[in-house]
């Protein structure tokens, strides 16, 4: 993790600017972090020390079941806070957040701002918007397994974790996040790669057509 300074930092602040979201001078305090592909922005189980707003990037949520298992549970892109149920929750068990690409997000230090952040009706009324909205999508995910094939949701997964135009997923933990077969999964995948959408290269799969992905995930999203 890297931790921008000075004019870079002050540069972020002021091209993505994210005052108007608080009723008091946040910028005074916001810290811009940036973290490479796979890095951990928070680990599982562990209380964030700052509440996160994502800037740039995309990561994933992760949580370990109590037999040891590991499954994916959301996304998390660029406009989206991270740590706000430990801001609200004092008793509230983390999930692991770890990125999928380079991801830059403003970090504001929970122990100079917790109080500020619980009394600000401002920035109150939009986490309740963003909480909604999370809310809906998780309700949808899971309407999806049953409503749309593994086209649709497999286009979707790809562009959701696509890093510089490859797609890096293991396959247990796709199977695991749509609720389908190793088999079926490799099938599908294959079928992309003869459509000319994916170009397997090694362990990982090139992106050669987005179109065509956009068009089987925008089902999802207009139905």
């Amino acid at each position: 993790m890297k931790v921008y300074k000075n004019e870079k930092r002050k540069d972020y602040l002021k091209e993505h600017s994210i005052a108007h979201l608080f009723s008091f001078p946040i910028e005074e305090f916001i810290e811009v972090h940036e973290y490479q592909r796979d890095e951990w922005i928070i680990q599982e189980g562990t209380r964030p020390d700052f509440l996160f707003f994502v800037i740039e990037g995309k990561a994933k949520i992760y949580v370990t079941h109590h037999n040891g298992k590991v499954s994916l549970i959301n996304f998390i892109n660029a406009n989206d806070y991270i740590g706000e149920m430990e801001l609200l929750h004092e008793v509230y068990y983390t999930k692991g957040i770890q990125t999928s690409t380079k991801t830059i997000c403003f970090a504001i230090p929970l122990h100079r701002c917790r109080t500020q952040l619980l009394e600000d009706v401002t920035f109150l009324r939009e986490l309740t918007k963003f909480l909604s909205v999370k809310a809906t999508q998780m309700a949808a995910k899971y309407s999806q397994s049953l409503a749309f094939p593994l086209e649709n949701r497999l286009a979707d997964f790809i562009l959701q974790t696509a890093d510089e135009g490859f797609y890096k997923e293991k396959h247990v933990t796709v199977c695991d996040f749509l609720g389908v077969s190793y088999r079926h999964l490799l099938h599908v995948l294959a079928q992309f790669c003869d459509k000319g959408y994916l170009q397997k290269e090694g362990r990982h799969y090139r992106i050669q057509q987005y179109q065509p992905l956009y068009e089987l995930a925008g089902v999802l999203r207009n139905k």
